[in-house]
């Protein structure tokens, strides 16, 4: 992929959508391109997140591990889907298993890199943290009404 065609893609992420062609421009530069082969995983289930993933190229399967230790199909995603956002800013752990349905491209983006953004553009931080909080807030949400089912 073309740098021109990485910053497209990075500016359709919703994390990233309202940057600046300089602050995308800096990302693309600064990420790495990983090829990943059918049936190949990204990365398992409850494995420390050190970073992110954009996915440029190819079909992913979200998987978690269910009762009895059987893969349960959590989700598919393609082009344009950020994985583990969160490792962006924080230590966390990886919820699913990601495993590619086909061959295909990933833009992986370290903490580092993300960091080094958030100093060089402070502005950027602040929509960065509005748009966490939102994701977090939606999570608990989400969490709440699935508690309510099983009261």
């Amino acid at each position: 992929m073309a740098l021109a065609d990485d910053i497209d893609l990075l500016g359709k992420v919703p994390l990233f959508a309202d940057l600046s062609p300089d602050q995308l421009r800096l990302i693309a530069f600064g990420a790495e391109h990983r090829t990943i082969s059918k049936g190949q995983a990204l990365f398992r289930e409850k494995s420390p997140a050190e970073c992110a993933y954009v996915v440029s190229r190819g079909r992913i399967e979200l998987s978690t591990i269910g009762r009895g230790g059987k893969q349960e199909v959590e989700a598919t995603v393609g082009p344009g889907v950020m994985l583990s956002e969160l490792a962006l800013v924080t230590m966390v752990e990886r919820k699913f298993t990601a495993t590619a349905l086909e061959d295909g491209d990933v833009i992986r983006i370290t903490r580092a890199l993300f960091h080094r953004l958030l100093e060089e553009y402070p502005d950027m931080a602040r929509v960065v943290e509005g748009r966490i909080r939102a994701a977090i807030g939606s999570l608990i949400d989400g969490a709440s009404a699935m508690a309510g089912r099983f009261e």
